[in-house]
């Protein structure tokens, strides 16, 4: 880590963002060291990460209605 990230890290702390979208956003960008420390994290986060990247629209057909965001 460095100065950098710890000052970025304060500006997204300043906006309301959901925890485990975070995570999920952070993989997005991680390498495959990150990646995979981010799968021994939160295995199942990355998992359903992995399962919308996958499906149409992100969507899958545990979900009964797509959620305006």
């Amino acid at each position: 880590m460095s100065f950098y990230d710890y000052e970025r890290s304060k500006m997204i702390t300043g906006h309301s963002h959901p925890f485990y979208a975070l995570i999920m956003a952070a993989a997005r960008q991680a390498d495959t060291d990150n990646m995979e420390r981010l799968r021994g994290a939160f295995p199942n986060t990355i998992a359903e990460l992995e399962r919308r990247y996958h499906a149409p629209g992100g969507l899958l057909p545990s979900d009964e209605t797509a959620i305006e965001v």
